[in-house]
């Protein structure tokens, strides 16, 4: 009894399996039984281990009971494992029995790398990220200002500082005005901010070497390319491309360079004038689609200041380039839809491109004006019919809608925004329930 109360809670309590008989041994064995009825459960067969036939099971194991398959499995799984590996082992020793590689064998170069590149180069790389050149700060502040052209007053001054303190040479300011150049011709839509650009460099650029100023140099570099038009407009699509973005390059620098003078107000550069002129009869000359295309684009863009200084000093320059348009569209076999543009830009002029002129009160009539009702505005009816101060069956109800128009701009102002200027008086049925309300209010605040 003393030896039961010494022990731990739960030691030498075995569970009582109901014994097989061909496993117990003598009758007085007792360590036997406790070995074979303590043994745990071996864990479950791993998947990836061989499947077990019988036949790999001994027949001196085969015996009766659950016990006796529970013992036999972890060593079937031993030496099924020792098997599969011993396996694993004939196939590498094979596989480098016949293998050829050779440890003597020459190094591997792959095709089309230079052996005899010196890689040591390559230690100072980070030293030439760091350094900055001029042609990466100026490609980099052009594709801001094509990326964000409303930023160009407030960024502009800030860029030229930069530039007066990098460009101080003769070779640097030709290398800048190359920079400009071809950005200004390559970037898509970038002519319009390229011209506003160089107009402005040409203003407060510092350097002046004896070789031309920026402005200057910018007209040799632009020179260069027109001298080569009769052949750029002839040539494949490639070059034909890039010469009608010079084209458009220089009417957009024709528009906004400025050559100012010490006394009168600042005029534009004759010279690219007459260069406009001899572009456009070139494209005219080859009426490819593209070359018509261009033209179009020009003359809508530089038209009307080009036709007014023709004008001034007299030469029918514009009518020539009118007339030869015409002929065009009768004797050329162009696209349809070139050849609609080559008509709304005849009709264009013929409309003094688009402009509104003021005309004397007197002489301007519906029959002598065709723009006297231009800037007059458009109303609909209730089933969506445009009319306007021209449509006589509507005269009279656009007339009361002018009216009502004036009759609010004069209550409300400009803005509508205004109160109104009506005297201070409430209907007596308003004004009783309005000081009901007031009454109202100050006896709850009171409680």
């Amino acid at each position: 009894m003393n030896e039961n109360f010494d022990r731990a809670p739960g030691a030498g309590r075995t569970r009582n399996y109901p014994a097989d008989p061909g496993m117990l041994g003598p009758a007085g064995d007792g360590d036997t039984k406790t070995t074979l009825f303590n043994q745990r459960e071996p864990l479950r067969q791993p998947r990836t281990s061989p499947p077990f036939t019988e036949n790999n099971i001994s027949p001196s194991y085969d015996m009766a009971g659950d016990v006796c398959r529970r013992q036999n499995k972890p060593q079937q799984s031993a030496n099924a494992n020792s098997t599969y590996a011993s396996r694993g082992y004939n196939d590498v020793d094979s596989l480098v029995k016949s293998s050829k590689l050779s440890a003597n064998a020459p190094e591997f170069v792959p095709t089309g790398l230079n052996q005899y590149e010196d890689f040591s180069s390559y230690d100072d790389c980070e030293s030439d990220y760091s350094e900055a050149t001029l042609a990466s700060v100026v490609r980099d502040f052009l594709a801001h200002l094509s990326s964000s052209p409303g930023s160009f007053e407030s960024d502009v001054e800030y860029i030229t500082g930069i530039l007066n303190s990098w460009v101080t040479t003769e070779e640097l300011l030709q290398e800048l005005v190359e920079l400009i150049y071809t950005e200004s011709t390559a970037i898509p839509n970038f002519s319009y901010t390229g011209a506003r650009l160089c107009n402005y460099l040409s203003h407060h650029l510092h350097v002046s070497p004896p070789s031309g100023n920026f402005r200057q140099l910018l007209l040799k570099r632009c020179r260069i390319e027109f001298e080569q038009r009769d052949v750029a407009v002839k040539g494949d699509p490639e070059s034909r491309k890039k010469f009608h973005s010079y084209v458009l390059f220089l009417g957009e620098l024709y528009l906004h360079l400025e050559i100012r003078s010490k006394n009168g107000p600042p005029n534009r550069a004759n010279i690219l004038l007459d260069a406009l002129k001899d572009l456009m009869n070139s494209l005219l000359s080859n009426p490819l689609d593209a070359n018509l295309i261009c033209a179009v684009k020009l003359l809508k863009l530089t038209g009307s200041v080009l036709d007014d200084a023709w004008k001034e000093s007299g030469k029918p320059h514009m009518e020539d380039l009118i007339k030869r348009i015409e002929n065009i569209l009768l004797d050329a076999t162009c696209n349809r839809d070139v050849r609609q543009m080559l008509l709304k830009l005849v009709e264009l002029r013929s409309s003094d491109w688009g402009r509104v002129r003021a005309a004397a009160a007197s002489n301007a009539t519906p029959d002598n004006d065709p723009n006297y009702f231009m800037n007059e505005p458009t109303f609909y009816t209730e089933d969506g019919t445009p009319f306007t101060a021209a449509d006589p069956e509507y005269a009279e109800k656009y007339q009361e809608i002018m009216d009502r128009q004036d009759y609010f701009h004069d209550v409300c102002g400009d803005n509508g925004n205004e109160e109104y200027d009506f005297e201070d008086e409430m209907d007596p049925e308003i004004e009783e329930a309005f000081e009901n309300f007031c009454l109202e209010s100050e006896r709850k605040r009171q409680q």
